[in-house]
């Protein structure tokens, strides 16, 4: 696999589930800790040796989320920017970035996504995977909000996106690392019951080809998506600090 990764940084969606207070700004702007939340996956893949990042969110939303990233040079990045006009899924989004991989491999973080584990031995992982993806799992209580897959022996069988009854205790974090074959797969794609492109038919298209590896995060992870997950986060992440962050802040002062 090529030794370059590039990352791409998932901003868009309505912010429903958090209003009123995305009423007026996107939800990945809204603090988590001491950082605004779209920080926090960049800062991870920052410091996993990525650099060059697309972020992709909505038109309404655009300008702030530059105002607040800028060119990311204060944050050791290089940033690209995606429109995605309608909020129609992780796999629409991640669509619009097929240009900006340039048939090479990358890293999808959702921009409510915040963890303890830095990313770097994941990358390198990847890095050695000949082809496919590889997807980042955490044991959760609740597996029945998330993608969630089911096991033969050590070997990922089936995802299920949002299941009744789960198959295991582990949920599909928002973290997955594909090759250039994901674009082929997104245009292969019908809308779910939710009118959405959804990213676990992306990951099952990877299942069937027997071509999906997993990693399973070891620190706490939240997903700030929601009111409770949001304060969870904050309360997860009060007393992290990015080193690096911290660094291209006092050099730019």
């Amino acid at each position: 696999m090529h030794e370059s990764l590039s990352g791409i940084v998932l901003a868009g969606g309505t912010g429903s589930r958090l209003y009123p207070l995305t009423k007026v700004t996107n939800k990945h702007l809204l603090p988590v800790g001491r950082y605004p939340m779209i920080y926090h996956p960049l800062m991870r893949l920052r410091e996993a040796g990525i650099e060059r990042v697309a972020v992709v969110t909505s038109p309404e939303h655009m300008g702030d989320v530059v105002n607040l990233l800028g060119s990311g040079r204060a944050l050791g990045l290089d940033l690209t920017y995606r429109v995605q006009d309608k909020p129609g899924g992780i796999a629409q989004a991640l669509g619009l970035c097929e240009n900006f991989a340039g048939g090479k491999p990358f890293l999808v973080a959702l921009g409510d996504n915040i963890l303890e584990d830095d990313l770097v031995e994941e990358v390198e992982v990847f890095r050695k995977q000949k082809r496919g993806a590889r997807i980042l799992l955490k044991e959760v209580p609740d597996p029945e909000r998330y993608g969630v897959p089911r096991f033969e022996g050590d070997r990922i069988v089936e995802i299920t996106e949002k299941p009744k009854k789960p198959a295991s205790k582990y949920a599909v974090t928002g973290l997955y690392f594909y090759d250039a074959q994901v674009f082929d797969f997104i245009r292969t794609l019908s809308p779910s019951r939710r009118g959405e492109y959804e990213v676990s038919d992306l990951n099952s298209a990877y299942v069937n080809q027997s071509e999906l590896t997993y990693g399973v995060l070891r620190g706490w992870w939240g997903d700030a998506g929601t009111l409770e997950g949001w304060h969870e986060a904050n309360q997860l992440s009060r007393h992290l600090v990015y080193p690096d962050l911290s660094s291209q802040q006092e050099a730019s002062t």
